[in-house]
C-alpha cells in the first residue's frame, strides 16, 4: 500500500492508523488466540505501517503520523482490560516514535477519541461475559461523538503536530 501511494504521488506525507478491533472479556477468561488476533491488528498493524513510511519520510525530511488510540487507554474499566492495554501500548509506542523521529521533522501524534457514533461497539468481540444491560442512568457520561468531530481532531493533529490530543478536556490526565 505504501509503495503504491509513493508510486502514484511521489511521496507519503501523512499516515493515519485507525484500524482496530474492540475486545471485551473478563481478565480470567481472555482467550489468548483472540487476544493475539486483536494484538496483531491493534498494535502490530500500526507498527508495521509506521515502519513502512518512516524511511520515506526521513528521506523527504518531513511527515506526520497519527495513531488513533482510545479513551480507554486512560481508564481502568471492567471487561476492557485487553483492549485498553493494547490502546495504551499504542499510545506509548507512538510517543516513543515521536521522540525518535523529531530530529527528522516527522511528527507522531496519538489521538484519544471518546465513544464515536460508528459500528465499533457492534463489531466488538465479547467473550466470557453476560451481555451487559445498561439502565438509562448507567450509560456513558456524554453522548457519543460524531465521526466528523473525531476527524477534526485528527486534522488538528496533522496541522499542529501535537503529541497527544483528547476528544474532551475531561479526558486529560491532569483534569
Amino acid at each position: 500500500m505504501v509503495e503504491r501511494v509513493k508510486e502514484h504521488y511521489g511521496r507519503v506525507d501523512i499516515l493515519i492508523n485507525n484500524a482496530c478491533q474492540g475486545y471485551d472479556a473478563p481478565i480470567e477468561t481472555i482467550n489468548s488466540d483472540t487476544f493475539q488476533s486483536v494484538f496483531d491488528l491493534d498494535l502490530v498493524g500500526p507498527l508495521v505501517a509506521m515502519q513502512q513510511v518512516i524511511p520515506l519520510m526521513k528521506e523527504q525530511k518531513s511527515g506526520a503520523i497519527v495513531n488513533i488510540s482510545s479513551g480507554t487507554a486512560l481508564m481502568v474499566l471492567p471487561y476492557m482490560g485487553a483492549y485498553a492495554a493494547l490502546q495504551r501500548a499504542l499510545a506509548h509506542l507512538s510517543l516513543t516514535a515521536r521522540e525518535e523521529l523529531a530530529p527528522f521533522n516527522i511528527t507522531v501524534s496519538v489521538v484519544y477519541p471518546y465513544i464515536t457514533s460508528t459500528d465499533f461497539e457492534k463489531n466488538t468481540i465479547k467473550e466470557g461475559m453476560e451481555e451487559q444491560e445498561w439502565d438509562e442512568g448507567d450509560g456513558p457520561p456524554f453522548s457519543p461523538d460524531p465521526p466528523e468531530f473525531v476527524a477534526e481532531i485528527i486534522l488538528d493533529a496533522i496541522e499542529t503536530g501535537a503529541g497527544e490530543l483528547y476528544a474532551h478536556d475531561w479526558m486529560k490526565p491532569d483534569s
